[in-house]
């Protein structure tokens, strides 16, 4: 199948163009912002070749196609029609799906996600300024003064990034954004990372009470400057006149937010953000490596409610006050028992697409996206996904146990090797790595899949049908007369192992069941006739009636048992007047049953039991109803003695004792 046959059928199952706002892509996935999600037929997108798994998350219909395919997806199906978004506009429509906790996290991504790419390369100079350092070669002055400058910069800057980037998430003008995170660190300031090592430079007094210092390293304290300065921006620009717009805005908005920025907030929430690593690294340091056994077992369940960006924040404070990351190592140890999983899945099966799926999302999350394994291959079996958390939180325990802290953030497994090169903890990355893998691929080839046992293979199928087109029918079976192999037992409401039913709390609904040969058909379960879908009446459309059925809408036990006649009326049956139309309602829903029944049995004799259909005056509505609705199609005797109830006094509702009475009339 090509990509734009892939193409074509992704739209149909999408619910046609016409249920499609818009579409873009990201890295590895197709994002689908859809109309109504009920009309997606999720079960043909998933099975499609080349999909590698598909999920509704943050108010978008998500596609994995994984890098390089995503982009050929895309081009297809704006070529057919669908219509295209930004990445930005898709993120708007996403903010305004989910609870507050989902907005804030999505938040909290919008802002870190730009600067990430910075931190993942500074922590890549730092490991290799450590790797010279562990190979004892010394740097030469101006050598080691540039490796300086390619290692601090982005930590001494961070705030001014931090406040620049919410700025730019929250509506602002990024340039004032970026001059005002820069004015938090001014060099006029003194240094607040000098300021704590105790030296000689303190922080200075303003107004003789307000101690002052940089903001260097800060993350929590410019992220709120900038959700406050972004909105104060705006609100200035609202008042004052587009002709002194350019000059007003930028000065109000500096002035007062500098101010607030060094004398309130920045004071206040570097307190708090102080006391957000205390509790942070309390976690990361409880014994025998339980927080790394608590965060490595939930990370890749917080990755699928889609807030994980929340950790973006906490390595970036992490890094800005210590330099070291332990986050790092224990997400590494989750990410790569969730590809070990993926790898024992695609050695185990013997299916040749998901081997064909298994196997590059394996290779994804190595490279740091677990997104195709997850949502492909372990959470669409389960079992290897929720081995995977076990795995993944024993090499999380295992890393903090070790005291694993990488240089830098954003980067795991293969490449994440490079965040160990220079502190000197390469061996024992390279051991957790491979602890988690072994428990991810063990755990989930043993316990976590087993191929489906398919009935029939394709080719036999083939054969069977090509035998009976040519009528090249085994000598064996042309004179073999065949019979229905379910035959089976009548089984009593009450014993139904669903307390919804045989507690009654449905009424007794409304049972069915066909006599064969003297027996009821039964086998692997029992007929499900009482669930046979219904056109409904006009007059349950017309005052949107959707029935009283629990699991779905419009079948016959949700329109026509009981409890049905009460949900309409506010009244139980048997204080209904007899000339309300609703009696005719449920004429209709039940002559339907008899002439499902009629059509797909073609049975001697329908006999109706139950309180509701030993009235009388239901059993000649439903017999009027039934001879409109078969209007002839099939030759079926007299009516009345077609459709019967058993002549037996205080004839009941209990379906098993209308399943021996109707045995008794068919004799």
């Amino acid at each position: 199948m090509n990509n734009q046959e892939i193409a074509k059928k992704i739209i149909d199952a999408l619910g046609g163009r016409e249920n499609v706002n818009s579409v873009a892509h990201c890295a590895t996935r197709l994002r689908v912002m859809v109309k109504d999600e009920g009309k997606i037929n999720k079960e043909v997108i998933e099975n499609l070749e080349k999909v590698q798994g598909a999920f509704f998350n943050s108010g978008q219909y998500q596609i994995i196609f994984g890098t390089g395919t995503v982009n050929k997806m895309y081009d297809e199906v704006v070529a057919l029609g669908l219509p295209t978004s930004s990445k930005d506009d898709m993120k708007a429509e996403a903010a305004k799906q989910g609870n507050w906790f989902q907005r804030a996290i999505r938040t909290f991504g919008d802002v870190f996600v730009p600067i990430i790419p910075v931190i993942v390369a500074t922590g890549l100079f730092m490991g290799v300024r450590g790797l010279f350092n562990a190979l004892e070669m010394p740097l030469p002055g101006d050598f080691a003064t540039y490796t300086q400058i390619l290692t601090d910069t982005a930590f001494i800057i961070l705030p001014g990034l931090v406040v620049w980037s919410t700025f730019r998430v929250f509506g602002g003008n990024p340039a004032v954004g970026i001059v005002l995170g820069m004015m938090l660190v001014s060099g006029s300031l003194p240094n607040a990372w000098v300021v704590a090592s105790g030296g000689e430079v303190t922080a200075m007094n303003f107004f003789g009470f307000i101690p002052v210092v940089g903001l260097q390293g800060s993350v929590l304290p410019a992220f709120i400057i900038g959700v406050v300065g972004a909105k104060f921006e705006k609100a200035v620009r609202k008042v004052v006149p587009d002709v002194i717009d350019l000059l007003v805005t930028p000065f109000v908005t500096l002035l007062v937010m500098s101010i607030l920025g060094l004398f309130v907030i920045g004071p206040v929430f570097h307190i708090v953000e102080n006391y957000i690593l205390i509790g942070t690294k309390a976690i990361l340091g409880l014994p025998l490596g339980l927080g790394g056994f608590l965060i490595g077992g939930v990370h890749q369940l917080i990755v699928v409610s889609g807030v994980h960006h929340i950790f973006n924040l906490l390595e970036v404070q992490l890094l800005a006050a210590d330099h070291a990351n332990p986050f790092n190592a224990i997400i590494t140890a989750a990410m790569t028992a969730q590809g070990a999983a993926t790898v024992a899945v695609g050695v185990k099966t013997k299916n040749p697409k998901l081997k064909t799926l298994a196997f590059p999302a394996a290779l994804s999350a190595f490279l740091g996206i677990t997104e195709p394994a997850i949502f492909g291959v372990n959470l669409r079996f389960r079992k290897p996904f929720f081995l995977s958390l076990i795995a993944g939180a024993i090499g999380g325990g295992l890393a903090s146990i070790l005291g694993l802290a990488g240089n830098g953030s954003g980067i795991t497994i293969i490449p994440g090797t490079m965040l160990y090169v220079g502190n000197g903890q390469l061996a024992q990355y390279l051991l957790m790595v491979a602890v988690s893998f072994a428990l991810g691929f063990a755990l989930t080839y043993m316990f976590g899949y087993e191929d489906e046992k398919e009935v029939a293979t394709e080719v036999e199928t083939e054969r069977l049908v090509q035998e009976e087109t040519t009528g090249n029918i085994p000598a064996a079976l042309q004179n073999e007369t065949l019979v229905t192999p379910i035959v089976g037992d009548v089984v009593a409401l009450a014993d139904v192992n669903d307390p919804v039913f045989s507690s009654g709390a449905m009424g007794q609904g409304i049972g069915a069941g066909v006599i064969q040969r003297g027996e009821f058909i039964g086998g692997v379960g029992h007929p499900e006739m009482g669930h046979y879908y219904v056109a409904r009446h006009p007059m349950d459309i017309e005052k949107e009636f959707n029935g009283v059925c629990p699991f779905h809408k419009g079948c016959l036990e949700g329109y026509a048992a009981g409890p049905s006649l009460e949900a309409r009326t506010g009244v139980r049956g048997e204080n209904i007047e007899l000339n309300n139309p609703v009696w005719d309602v449920q004429a209709y829903y039940i002559a339907q049953a008899a002439v499902n029944a009629t059509v797909t049995f073609r049975p001697d004799v329908i006999v109706f039991g139950g309180g509701v259909m030993a009235q009388q005056h239901m059993l000649d509505r439903v017999r009027e109803k039934f001879t409109s609705l078969l209007n002839g199609y099939l030759p079926v005797p007299d009516v009345r003695d077609y459709i019967v109830t058993p002549a037996v006094a205080g004839n009941g509702s209990a379906t098993l004792g209308n399943f021996v009475l109707a045995k008794e009339v068919s004799k």
